[in-house]
């Protein structure tokens, strides 16, 4: 070539071509080696003759809307048009052509059209759907493509499978849309009457009579009140007949067809056979006399009269009936507004008074009719009172509640337990609901007068226990005192029909002298929980009730109450507003103020000045190390690896509970609420703590702890709800206690007048 191989200088196509494969026109079909790629494309894509390129999208072309899939962006979003076609009829002489209406749906998430024909009342053709849903090809020459939304509007033909369809209108929706996507819609048009169709409709219309009859309609009275039903509750006296008695009856009346029914209340052993019904269900005519009215023959009773007949009886006879019903038969029944209480009802000569009536009953009466006033008629004599039954003394054998239950019924039964009780008060997690007191024997032994008791009452079945526990140099075997069990209150009668009394968890309280089965014990003490229930539960435990203790103290004389401020104000010569709690103590007791030992505490409780004493990380790390020693925990190296690892940024610390997880990881042998401190003492205060210091100081290999005495490490305590122990009460806000108390404060205290009570 004399021209150069350079790009616009040759007339090579393949010149900057590269690719070059072909197509599969070949594949197997059912095992049949057939042509099936007769649209694809030739050579390197490129399209053969004849071909035209199909769009790989229906409305949107690539880099316009949004990157949001079809079928989630236009979910449940469908277009609807109004059209119609015209079907020829061509054996028919009433009909040359029938206009067939019918719903075109597009649904725009996959380009699929839906047309529905809405059925017509004996049209005799199939109607319903048309066309099912799928993407319908354009007509030919077009049909490689697909209709789609731009090939939508009003007042315009569609083809759709060699059947024309005129498209007349659309909803709101579809016409909002197609003007947002930029369609000019053309004026909507009107569907063509069916010649046909208004030939029905015209004889339809003249079927129908001129005067028709009139029409009994009881179908909206059947549906508005259906299974709704007025009950009464009635009286028949029928005691002037031999052998007859008074009769208790029951009223039903129907209120989706105005019928009656009454039925008799049979009382067991009344002597009485229980049929089953006293009145049939049927309306009930007003006007009866003493012997019931001989019942009407058929046609007696009708809405219109038949005057005269033409022509013969049956098919082309006619009659005339009396418009003005001269001969109707009218009849009153019973309504709903004819019953009311304390009204008589004529049952077939028989005088049934209505004396009440059901909640629904009087619902009814009071909406419809207003009435207000539904006070019962008394008909029956007040029932004689049941003689007491006799209850046998207690045999001594098993308990009162068994010997009891063996005298109420032929067949023994258990006594019953009160289960709500139990689920209620039983011990649910940490929750024991135990109180826990300290006694002391109330004797003149000085052995046993030194002893100490735990009294345990618990509230789920009002037992209790007492437990006694090691003492040195006692010489008394500590364990058990007294089995678990329901104690009886000293001074009752053993053997009578009463049941006894027993302790009740009011009955404990600190200052208290209780008997338990001839033995004296005084509460002296109790714990933490019990002291917070009873402030909780204050409404049920009188001792400690703040709202009734300070009342007590506002009782008394003016005087002593004098006598208490003076003696406030010298107990405190620097104005500080506190004073210890012994002198404060021994005031109230001194004073004979009618307090108990629990309640003085209650007020010391509330009006204290505690503060919290740090735990020291020494005492800490030994017991822990202590612990770890006796359970042979040696991993440290393992959970260096394991914080380092989970350090990403190797700052040296890590969160409190990123730390935790893996102490629980490794199983450390540490109790929870020790871990649980020590990770907290390690905390810098950004809630990340420094686990180089923590493993060090829990490591007992390379950094022992001094070892750990009995004593000392039962100072390191945790209470059962895993906080630290609060401390002991040591001095009184008297200053806020006056306030509160006497309503004025003669001190010149600078405190501030607040109360922490670190049990609320």
């Amino acid at each position: 070539m004399a021209l150069p191989m350079l790009p616009g200088n040759s007339l090579n196509k393949n010149l900057g071509k590269d690719k070059f494969h072909k197509s599969q026109h070949f594949d197997y079909s059912n095992g049949v080696r057939m042509m099936v790629g007769s649209g694809k494309p030739g050579i390197g894509g490129e399209l053969l003759l004849g071909q035209k390129s199909q769009p790989n999208y229906s409305v949107f072309p690539n880099g316009e809307g949004s990157d949001t899939p079809s079928w989630v962006a236009f979910d449940k979003q469908v277009l609807s048009f109004n059209a119609f076609f015209q079907e020829a009829v061509p054996q028919k002489r009433e009909e040359k052509y029938r206009v067939r209406k019918c719903k075109i749906y597009f649904y725009l998430e996959d380009d699929t059209i839906q047309v529905v024909e809405p059925e017509l009342k004996n049209s005799g053709i199939p109607q319903g759907t048309l066309i099912r849903r799928h993407r319908i090809p354009l007509p030919p020459p077009d049909d490689e493509c697909f209709y789609t939304v731009h090939d939508f509007n009003i007042n315009q033909q569609m083809v759709l499978y060699s059947r024309t369809f005129m498209v007349t209108d659309c909803d709101p929706f579809t016409r909002n849309f197609l003007r947002k996507m930029g369609v000019r819609l053309n004026p909507p048009t009107s569907t063509p009457l069916d010649p046909y169709s208004n030939l029905r409709q015209e004889m339809e219309k003249s079927m129908k009579p001129l005067r028709p009859y009139e029409r009994l309609d009881t179908l909206k009275q059947f549906l508005d009140h259906d299974r709704n039903v007025l009950r009464f509750f009635c009286h028949w006296d029928d005691s002037e007949n031999m052998f007859g008695d008074p009769r208790e009856l029951t009223l039903h009346y129907f209120l989706a067809d105005d019928t009656i029914e009454i039925r008799e209340v049979i009382y067991p052993n009344s002597g009485r056979d229980a049929t089953p019904k006293f009145l049939h269900r049927s309306k009930l005519p007003k006007n009866q006399e003493h012997s019931p009215n001989p019942k009407r023959q058929p046609g007696d009773i009708t809405d219109r009269t038949v005057l005269n007949v033409f022509g013969p009886m049956g098919q082309g006879g006619r009659y005339i009936l009396d418009s003005l019903k001269t001969g109707a038969v009218h009849e009153q029944f019973y309504k709903d507004s004819d019953l009311t209480l304390g009204g008589m009802v004529n049952v077939w000569g028989r005088r049934v008074v209505i004396c009440d009536c059901d909640n629904f009953t009087k619902e009814f009466y009071r909406s419809k009719y207003g009435i207000e006033d539904f006070s019962p008629v008394q008909y029956k004599a007040p029932l004689a009172p049941k003689p007491p039954r006799p209850v046998p003394p207690y045999n001594g054998f098993g308990s009162e509640e068994d010997s009891l239950c063996s005298c109420q019924g032929l067949l023994p039964k258990p006594p019953q337990k009160d289960f709500r009780k139990l689920m209620e008060k039983d011990r649910q997690g940490l929750e024991s609901n135990v109180l826990r007191f300290m006694g002391k024997m109330v004797t003149e032994n000085p052995i046993d007068r030194d002893r100490l008791f735990i009294i345990s009452f618990y509230l789920s079945d009002d037992t209790i226990c007492v437990y006694e526990p090691p003492q040195r140099n006692t010489g008394v075997l500590a364990g058990k005192f007294l089995e678990r069990g329901r104690v009886k209150k000293p001074g009752q009668e053993l053997f009578k029909s009463e049941m006894s009394q027993y302790f009740s968890a009011q009955d404990l309280y600190v200052g208290a002298r209780i008997n338990l089965n001839n033995q004296g014990f005084q509460l002296i003490d109790a714990d933490e929980y019990a002291f917070n229930y009873m402030e909780q539960h204050a409404e049920e435990f009188p001792r400690a009730n703040m709202g009734s203790i300070i009342s007590k103290i506002r009782s008394i004389p003016e005087d002593k109450q004098n006598e208490i401020k003076q003696f406030l104000t010298l107990s405190d010569p620097g104005n500080t507003g506190l004073i210890p709690y012994e002198p404060f103590r021994g005031l109230l007791v001194g004073l004979e103020c009618g307090l108990s030992e629990h309640e003085v505490m209650m007020l010391g409780r509330c009006f204290c000045e505690r503060q919290q004493p740090e735990a020291e990380v020494g005492l800490m790390l030994a017991v822990a190390q202590d612990h770890l020693r006796k359970k042979h925990f040696e991993s440290f190296s393992d959970m260096t690896r394991a914080f380092t690892h989970e350090d990403r940024h190797r700052t040296g610390h890590l969160s409190t509970k990123e730390a935790r997880t893996i102490c629980k990881a490794f199983q450390l042998p540490l109790a929870e609420d020790l871990l649980r401190a020590l990770l907290k003492k390690f905390d810098a205060g950004s809630e990340e703590m420094d686990y180089h210091a923590f493993l060090a100081g829990i490591n007992w290999r390379e950094n022992p702890a001094p070892p750990v005495l009995p004593d000392d490490a039962l100072k390191f305590n945790v209470d059962w709800s895993r906080e630290a122990r609060d401390p002991e009460v040591k001095s009184i806000n008297y200053s806020v206690l006056l306030e509160d108390v006497f309503g004025s404060v003669n001190t010149n205290s600078n405190q501030p007048n607040t109360v922490t009570n670190p049990t609320l």
